[in-house]
């Protein structure tokens, strides 16, 4: 009776255990529903599709404005440098002979609020048989075009920036024309495009030999026309909203967490403990996110990578300065060292200062655009 018994059990524990494929199938899932959910984190529904990056460069403007507001890992230098949260960069789509440009804004989302719009244009040397011109100055006006068929008469254009530019000059002009975007934006159709206008202190049409600016068509990619865009996306403020008062510093976990495999589950039990079995005090520790590993290189300029880090330790009593505890967390750490309640726990360790991180990435238009994102890394821990 005893074999039958033992090849009962084997063939329960066979049917019990898990197959390879099955195990692949939950991994497979749990990976999908993960990246699902970093990529709500960021904003997105779906990845930018990877481009081929070779051709393709990122203008030096937004490399630049990149490294100004973050440092190597992304992390926000001074959360005052930005205005807004996002800022988006276009290039020019009509590649005139003409000083005229179009520039499609499909990409940015109806809720996004229009901060700052400016037009860019890399301003030329005049051609050496007119550089002994006899003026100095230019009046360079931007038009919205209104009517298409117009566009050569007041009543087809409307006036958004215009100023004085010395003739002899070279240079990137940056004129502001944030009226128009947000009439874009209210209603696409009436995106006809831009004209500049180029005329002398009398009010003269210049020749565009004598001021030259650069086309996407006959220069090189680093001095096209482009229209750069500050905006909000109104996540900054939603977060506030859902923040208790008082809570502050208290991490906000955006989604519940993620069922966890039972490796993990066994694991949790002893996070408070170092190898030696010693307990650990609450301290700040590495969490490198790398976008490579992710699958997310293809279409991320820069940062590779960020340290989220992420807190760890235990919060015996008696809480010291130096562990940061709130007030609440010494009074739970007394009452639970006391044992004059029951089920109290101790405080724990969590982010008590948390960073925002910067990413500048090509979207499916692969246009360029630069976004900040709150409370992405742990800047110190605390007993809470």
């Amino acid at each position: 009776m005893l074999p039958a018994v033992i090849w009962i059990s084997v063939m329960g524990l066979a049917i019990c255990r898990p197959s390879p494929n099955q195990l692949e199938t939950e991994s497979a899932e749990v990976r999908s529903e993960a990246i699902r959910r970093l990529l709500e984190v960021f904003g997105m529904e779906d990845p930018p599709a990877a481009l081929v990056r070779g051709h393709k460069q990122p203008p030096q403007y937004m490399l630049d404005l990149y490294n100004t507001i973050a440092d190597v890992d992304g992390v926000t230098k001074d959360p005052t440098l930005l205005e807004g949260n996002t800022v988006r960069s276009f290039f020019d789509k009509l590649h005139s002979d003409q000083i005229e440009f179009l520039f499609n804004m499909s990409t940015v989302a109806k809720s996004e609020k229009i901060l700052t719009a400016e037009l860019h244009l890399f301003k030329l040397r005049p051609q050496a048989s007119l550089t002994f011109n006899r003026h100095h100055f230019c009046q360079v006006s931007v038009y919205q075009i209104l009517d298409s068929s117009k566009k050569n008469v007041s009543q087809g254009k409307k006036l958004l920036s215009s100023r004085l530019v010395p003739i002899h000059s070279s240079g990137w002009e940056v004129f502001t024309i944030t009226q128009a975007v947000r009439s874009w934006m209210s209603d696409e159709r009436s995106n006809l495009g831009l004209l500049v206008s180029v005329r002398t202190l009398a009010g003269l049409q210049m020749d565009l030999k004598t001021v030259r600016f650069a086309s996407g068509r006959n220069h090189h990619h680093s001095k096209q026309p482009m229209l750069v865009l500050f905006t909000d996306d109104g996540r900054r403020a939603a977060s506030l909203e859902i923040t208790p008062k008082g809570s502050d510093d208290s991490p906000r976990l955006p989604f519940p967490s993620l069922p966890l495999p039972a490796a993990a589950r066994r694991s949790a039990r002893s996070i408070d403990y170092d190898e030696s079995g010693e307990k650990m005090p609450c301290q700040r520790l590495p969490l490198y996110v790398d976008f490579e590993e992710i699958g997310w290189s293809g279409w991320i300029v820069s940062p590779r990578g960020y340290n989220a880090y992420h807190c760890k330790g235990s919060c015996p009593f008696p809480l010291g300065q130096n562990m940061r505890p709130t007030n609440h967390a010494t009074v739970q750490s007394i009452i639970n060292a006391l044992k004059l309640t029951k089920g109290i726990e101790t405080p724990c360790c969590v982010p008590d200062k948390l960073f925002s991180i910067n990413l500048l990435y090509f979207d499916d238009d692969e246009n360029v655009v630069l976004k900040q994102y709150d409370d992405m890394v742990a800047g110190s821990c605390g007993c809470h």
